[in-house]
């Protein structure tokens, strides 16, 4: 049987009623969690330009878009759903595929849901279905393929595809030419980040709704290739000079990655998230300041260093991708949340005078457990002389290191009741712990 094939039985037989408890649960957390950072996300500027372009567009009410309340065709919701998630860095990670799988998965699963006036148990199943055909594949083709290609664009169209097609009840032979057609269109490169671009924000938003696009254009018969994943010019071979198609399909319906999902609390990228965790690990247990502070060695593995080694960001976002920045920042304001990235903290002369104090390292030791856990060690030596080290291989919000339901929803209170209110907030916690329940989905989203 072919890797397509496969995966398409797998969506086909997701079933809630056969779900274990604790990954209904983690669909559940996903949504919440991707639902405060689009709702975060809506009112900035990238995510203005999309949906301005959605509603230029227009398109039949079908789909809600979470900027407005208002509705449009489910594909371009889908787009400016994804795109916004994905902009204030809050988003959900897997270490191993390295992906964002909430912003390009969720969006379509629920453009899909509303289109058809499906409810929460197949919400949840779009979801588990979705995450585990986008990390599976993202596993087989990292790390190679995440030096060039940004692996939520990528691989997150196939989750996006797999999620809208078991949504709209595809059968087998629809779900492998889904896959098929997602495939062909799943692409998103790096070179953003040399300007700062805001290609990374389109990347889901455009994942989500070529997913859904490929799960629609099945269900009314078209083709596409049967092995666009493992075929001699397919996306695997085409992507990625080092592979591992067993990453696929071993233990495929056994075990859920969606339980291996990580949640962000800091808003800069993941990348950056295990050295902040330490320098604020240290600051506090040896009571220090940023003027004390002489120098701070962060020792890490290559791609951090390659995504977040720029020791000059000339913008907001582009401190989100600088590890001196990050550190700094959190040495300097004693956290790293979505309102420390500001104007003036960019250039604050005392995170500037500190961001020339730090050095990166790449350690063979911490690289070799690289993509399965993601170290640091840091240490940061005073100016009286004093050295304080620590280590880390798991990020705070990682399975390994969790955050606690309580600080989820917290998490979201701070996300999104400037979007929704706070009212409407509390009704959408209380609405999302029981998700099943809900029969039609199409009034969720709406303010």
């Amino acid at each position: 049987m072919g890797i397509s094939l496969e995966l398409a039985k797998f969506i086909k037989n997701v079933n809630f009623d056969n779900l274990p408890d604790d990954v209904i649960l983690a669909a559940k957390n996903a949504f919440l969690d991707w639902l405060g950072s689009a709702a975060a996300g809506a009112q900035r500027e990238p995510g203005r330009i999309v949906l301005s372009i959605a509603e230029e567009l227009g398109g039949k009410e079908e789909a809600t878009l979470i900027s407005t309340g208002e509705k449009t065709s489910s594909i371009l919701a889908a787009m400016v759903n994804g795109a916004i998630s994905h902009i204030v860095e809050l988003d959900d990670v897997h270490k191993a595929a390295i992906i964002h799988a909430g912003a390009p998965i969720i969006p379509a699963a629920v453009a899909a849901a509303e289109k058809i006036g499906a409810g929460g148990r197949e919400l949840i199943e779009g979801i588990v279905a979705g995450y585990e055909v986008a990390i599976r594949i993202g596993e087989a083709v990292t790390p190679a393929h995440y030096y060039y290609w940004h692996t939520t664009a990528t691989v997150g169209t196939f989750g996006a595809a797999a999620a809208a097609g078991k949504i709209l009840g595809l059968t087998e032979e629809e779900l492998v030419h889904t896959l098929g057609t997602a495939g062909t269109q799943a692409a998103g490169l790096w070179e953003f980040l040399a300007d700062g671009a805001m290609s990374k924000h389109l990347h889901p938003g455009k994942a989500a709704l070529n997913g859904l696009l490929a799960a629609l254009l099945a269900r009314q018969g078209f083709t596409g290739a049967s092995q666009i994943i493992e075929g001699e010019k397919g996306f695997v071979r085409a992507t990625a000079k080092e592979f591992d198609l067993n990453k696929i399909t071993n233990g495929l319906g056994q075990s859920y990655k969606i339980l291996e999902n990580c949640i962000k609390i800091h808003a800069s990228c993941r990348h950056t998230h295990h050295a902040i965790d330490l320098v604020l690990e240290l600051v506090k247990k040896h009571d220090l300041t940023a003027e004390q502070i002489a120098k701070i060695v962060v020792r890490t593995y290559p791609i951090a260093l390659d995504l977040t080694g720029n020791f000059h960001p000339e913008t907001i976002y582009a401190a989100k991708f600088s590890l001196p920045f990050c550190v700094a920042l959190a040495a300097k304001q004693g956290k790293a949340g979505m309102s420390e990235f500001n104007e003036l903290t960019l250039v604050d002369p005392t995170i500037q005078s500190l961001m020339s104090q730090v050095e990166l390292i790449d350690d063979p030791e911490v690289s070799a457990l690289y993509p399965a856990k993601w170290p640091a060690i840091v240490e940061i030596t005073d100016k009286a002389g004093q050295s304080f080290r620590q280590r880390t291989d798991y990020p705070a919000g990682d399975p390994e290191n969790p955050i606690s339901q309580t600080d989820l929803e917290h998490k979201f209170r701070e996300l999104a009741s400037s979007h929704f209110g706070v009212a409407r907030v509390e009704e959408l916690i209380t609405v999302i712990r029981h998700l099943e329940d809900i029969t039609n989905l199409s009034g969720l989203l709406g303010k």
